[in-house]
């Protein structure tokens, strides 16, 4: 029982740096200076940018834990690593991005 509590801690706390490292924006206007969040960003959701045109999705931090969503951010950090200018960049086209997360709800 202890083994799935660590293990439940170690992948929160995992999920929290991805997290993090994902918004490497807080120095920059319009960001919450505690968080590194922009400060239309609801609290418990992210901002994300996907396909060409790099449309704007919120998306709630819960995502974070689905499998299917890790595997877009481990491609993220692969294609363009997590400390960019614009925000997190998932490279997925958009009609693929809403269809996963309308399944993660």
């Amino acid at each position: 029982m202890a083994i799935k509590k660590s293990n439940k801690l170690s992948q929160a706390a995992a999920l929290k740096q991805i997290l993090r490292r994902c918004s490497s924006l807080g120095k920059k206007h319009g960001y919450d200076n505690e968080e590194g969040l922009p400060m239309d960003v609801p609290k418990g959701h992210f901002a994300v940018y996907v396909g060409e045109n790099r449309s704007r999705y919120i998306v709630p931090i819960s995502f974070l834990s689905h499998p299917e969503f890790q595997c877009l951010l481990r491609r993220a950090e692969e294609e363009f690593g997590f400390d960019q200018e614009m925000g997190l960049t998932i490279p997925c086209e958009e009609v693929v991005f809403r269809s996963l997360t309308s399944m993660l709800r």
